[in-house]
């Protein structure tokens, strides 16, 4: 699993900093593949206010403007980070100067106690205490060279009051160490689960060429409740994707328990329909297993099972969006002739999956993916059009329409992602590779 930027794996695709990769603090982009690259926030804008200097390929060019705008970036934001670790040597020296150049009743070293309690934010316990050090000190100097020897106990109190913000900057520094490293370790759990969830997909099974793209909401984020996957069975290449109603680890465990049936019942079932109702039970028996005060969770979800001799595709739709279907230059939804539940809905609302077949030849593409898809929203609040953004796509390849779909993404949210965002793109080829290609 990687988060990072990508970029495509055409003959004539832009290498990322020799490795096809920018990482991107902005948007956390978590992909299987190492074909579709992410976008940074500035490179992104620049992209897209520049159109007359793009040439006849405006994805490549566009790839290049990320990768020279994000290295720019990069370095300006360890520039800002090294400044912010300087700011309190600044604070000290400039203060330093204003009690030195201006008359000794201003009291300017009053302000030297400001010092460790910035430092505390960003230094060591250590550190801090240093510069808490120094602060003393240099108000002692001040009270020696240029002190008027009656206000003897300004400095005094200015020296006590430096003592006890140092103490207090110490206990401060000391306690928000201790929660960034609590942080870290959530953050490392959190990746693991997520490699555990969403397992890296072979670019190529059976017939198809596969990619896959997952973008966390939060920047911070590493999980959430959308998940995929892609097996090859002796039915054929079964695909599902789905989303877990609600939001953190709560989710992530319903998700997991999905994508762990899925894994199994997949290869045991002889049709989607079968299979959807195990996933079901699984659900069911699951949530029955949570505590009385958690709630019900269910989920939306989409099966494709594409046979390796055959020309056509099955999808059984539990509420979910209805997938793309890319032919000749041409772009459809594939919606249900009926609804199917959702995954753990079925008791509720009957247990009648609904089976659609529908014609995939050689070249045409699929495109799977989340409510956080068409749930973007742009500057004024309106939702992304994703069928308007698809006609307009030149994708000859799964990994160039998840390029397409995340730039426009970006674009149009202005790199604002209110939800967790995941698609699987396969395209349709003549020859048949081994299983995990």
């Amino acid at each position: 699993m990687i988060t990072a930027a990508r970029a495509c794996s055409t003959p004539e695709s832009v290498p990322i900093n020799g490795t096809h990769l920018l990482p991107d603090p902005d948007i956390r982009v978590v992909r299987r593949t190492p074909h579709v690259w992410g976008l940074s926030r500035a490179g992104a804008a620049v992209g897209f206010v520049v159109p007359a200097l793009r040439p006849a390929d405006p994805i490549l060019t566009y790839a290049a403007y990320v990768n020279y705008f994000g290295r720019f970036w990069r370095r300006s934001r360890s520039l800002q980070e090294d400044l912010v670790l300087l700011a309190p040597l600044a604070l000290t020296a400039i203060i330093t100067v204003l009690a030195f150049a201006t008359p000794s009743n201003l009291h300017f070293s009053r302000f030297l106690s400001l010092a460790p309690a910035f430092a505390a934010s960003v230094w060591p316990v250590i550190r801090t205490v240093a510069i808490g050090v120094l602060a003393a000190a240099l108000n002692v100097v001040i009270a020696v060279t240029i002190g008027n020897p009656s206000e003897e106990h300004t400095y005094l109190i200015t020296l006590a009051v430096i003592a006890g913000a140092t103490a207090a900057a110490a206990y401060a520094s000391h306690v928000r160490q201790q929660r960034e490293q609590t942080l870290a370790d959530v953050r490392s759990v959190a990746e693991t689960t997520q490699k555990v969830l969403l397992r890296p997909m072979p670019h190529r099974i059976g017939r198809l060429d596969t990619e896959a793209l997952y973008l966390a909401a939060a920047a911070q984020a590493r999980v959430g409740g959308d998940f995929y996957e892609a097996l090859a069975t002796a039915h054929g290449v079964r695909l599902i994707i789905g989303d877990v109603r609600g939001k953190g680890l709560p989710a992530v465990g319903a998700a997991s328990a999905i994508v762990s049936c899925f894994r199994e019942a997949a290869y045991d079932e002889p049709d989607l329909a079968r299979l959807a109702r195990r996933l079901d039970r699984r659900m069911s028996r699951y949530t029955a297993l949570l505590p009385d005060d958690q709630i019900e969770y269910f989920a939306t979800a989409l099966l494709a099972e594409i046979p390796d001799d055959g020309s056509t595709v099955e999808i059984v739709n539990c509420g979910h969006p209805p997938p793309l279907l890319f032919r000749a230059g041409a772009v459809r939804e594939v919606t249900p002739t009926a609804p199917s539940p959702p995954v753990n809905m079925g008791a509720l609302l009957g247990e009648d999956y609904r089976i659609d077949t529908v014609p995939f030849a050689t070249e045409d593409q699929l495109l799977l993916y989340t409510d956080g898809v068409t749930e973007t929203r742009d500057h004024t609040g309106a939702l992304f059009p994703l069928v308007q953004h698809a006609t307009h796509w030149d994708a000859d390849s799964p990994s160039r329409l998840l390029e397409q779909l995340h730039r426009d993404l970006v674009h149009y949210s202005r790199g604002r992602l209110d939800d967790d965002i995941a698609a699987i793109a396969v395209r349709a080829t003549a020859t048949t590779a081994s299983a995990g290609a």
